[in-house]
C-alpha cells in the first residue's frame, strides 16, 4: 500500500511545485506591469509639473503685461483729457 501512495505523493508534490511556479510567474508579470505603470505615471507627473510651472510663469508674465497696459491706458487717458481741455478752452475763447 505504501508503494501505491508514493506515486500519488510525487504527483501531488509536482502539482504543488507547478502551481507555485505558475503563481510566481504571474507575480513576476504583475510586478513588471506595475513597474511600467509606475514609471509611466511618474513621467506623466513630471510632465504635468513642468506644464504647471510653465503656466505659472506665463500667468505671471501676463499679469505684468496687463499692469503695464493699464498704466499706459491711464497715461493715454490723462493726455486725451488734457487735449480735450485745451480744445474746449479754444472753443470757449
Amino acid at each position: 500500500m505504501e508503494a501505491a501512495a508514493r506515486p500519488e505523493a510525487v504527483d501531488s508534490a509536482e502539482d504543488s511545485l507547478a502551481s507555485l511556479e505558475d503563481r510566481i510567474q504571474r507575480i513576476v508579470v504583475l510586478v513588471d506591469r506595475l513597474r511600467k505603470e509606475r514609471d509611466a505615471a511618474l513621467s506623466e507627473l513630471d510632465s504635468a509639473r513642468k506644464a504647471a510651472a510653465s503656466s505659472t510663469s506665463d500667468t505671471q508674465k501676463l499679469r505684468r503685461e496687463v499692469e503695464e497696459l493699464r498704466a499706459e491706458r491711464k497715461q493715454v487717458r490723462a493726455r486725451i483729457e488734457k487735449l480735450l481741455d485745451q480744445v474746449e478752452s479754444l472753443s470757449s475763447s
